[in-house]
């Protein structure tokens, strides 16, 4: 998956994100799946940046941006900076 495939994924990721929030703000509260799929969402917001972000890195400093791996969900969500 390249780069335009991953900013394509991040865009689909946030405008689902954003129709859920909306909903929510518009005073109708989220069901539980909702509720669910807004943290999954999140989740793999998370990842996608993450991945783009080595992609990067590895372009940089002229290594192959194809060999940037998705990490878990549990990686990503508990990096330390």
């Amino acid at each position: 998956m390249g780069e335009s495939d991953e900013l394509a994924r991040i865009t689909e990721l946030v405008e689902e994100e954003r129709r859920l929030r909306a909903h929510a703000a518009g005073g109708q509260p989220l069901s539980d799946d909702d509720r669910a799929r807004l943290v999954e969402v999140g989740a793999h917001l998370d990842q996608c940046w993450d991945l783009l972000r080595q992609r990067r890195a590895r372009e940089e400093f002229g290594a192959d941006p194809e060999q940037a791996a998705l990490r878990t969900v549990e990686e990503v969500e508990h990096y330390q900076q």
